[in-house]
């Protein structure tokens, strides 16, 4: 039995008290709530950072023209999450330019038919139907989920409560044809379209169509 005690000893190895090494107890302190890396002696400041100018969404200026319910429109819709602020803009329509006039044939057979010039008509002013158009591309990728409808709804509510109301047709839920959406105001057009849309037709000449 000692000779067992002997070889425990020596395997369990010499104490700490034999190596010098004292015990400390572990207290229960809370750490302070402040870190040590922050001043409390001094005023605090609040620290602003600002958006890059590269960075920042770039938006048309509204004309000083236009009436009441374009600049409400234009205010609600700048404020939506579903469209691209750089895209929303208030012009003037671009007129289109008159095709080539109908080359005059005389009637022919029997019952007069295929003539082209019937006298001479009415001279139309220039311009287009509407006075303004304003233009709003929904972010990309969203045009399928809803955004193009939910920006349509929005327009409409936002010109029924104009005072007066504008006259608008009624709502048609097939309003919305290749990710392009158009709701007729009266005497401006709102286009609501997706990133395909307004490249193909609103940045290309009507010659490249």
């Amino acid at each position: 039995m000692q000779t067992l005690r002997c070889i425990r000893r020596a395997v369990a190895g010499p104490g700490p008290s034999r190596l010098g090494i004292t015990s400390r107890k572990i207290t229960g302190a809370t750490p302070p709530s402040t870190p040590w890396f922050i001043d409390t002696e001094g005023p605090v400041q609040s620290i602003t950072r600002h958006t890059p100018p590269h960075l920042a969404p770039k938006t048309h200026e509204l004309p000083e023209n236009v009436s009441a319910g374009i600049r409400q429109l234009f205010l609600q819709l700048s404020k939506s999450p579903l469209l691209e602020p750089s895209t929303l803009s208030v012009e003037r329509p671009v007129a289109a330019l008159p095709g080539p006039p109908l080359p005059r044939t005389l009637p022919k057979g029997r019952r007069k038919r295929g003539r082209t010039y019937s006298g001479e008509g009415l001279v139309e002013e220039p311009g287009g139907i509407w006075d303004w158009v304003v233009t709003a591309q929904v972010k990309e990728g969203t045009e399928n989920r809803g955004s193009i409808e939910a920006v349509v709804r929005q327009v409409r509510k936002t010109l029924l409560s104009v005072d007066p109301p504008l006259p608008l047709p009624p709502n048609s839920k097939r309003r919305m044809l290749n990710g392009w959406a158009m709701i007729d105001a009266g005497k401006f057009a709102v286009h609501i379209l997706s990133r395909d849309a307004r490249r193909k037709y609103f940045e290309r000449s009507p010659a490249e169509w």
